[in-house]
């Protein structure tokens, strides 16, 4: 059985990853949501696209049309 490719990070595969991380690492990704006002699965994804490569999406990149 070959595994189905997924585009996004699912909010249950998101829980999983948080579950794992340390405390202090988990709160700042959830707090971080929550200022952006995006989902935390997002937020796990731009944090390792920025970390693979520095010109992927970052969290500067947030919320288009809100200013500078």
């Amino acid at each position: 059985m070959q595994a189905k490719l997924k585009e996004q990070l699912s909010a249950s595969d998101a829980e999983v990853i948080l579950e794992l991380l340390p405390e202090k690492i988990r709160a700042a990704l959830i707090a971080h949501a929550n200022v952006i006002e995006y989902p935390v699965e997002a937020v796990i994804e731009m944090a390792i696209a920025s970390f693979l490569d520095t010109e992927a999406l970052s969290f500067a990149d947030c919320k288009p049309g809100r200013g500078q």
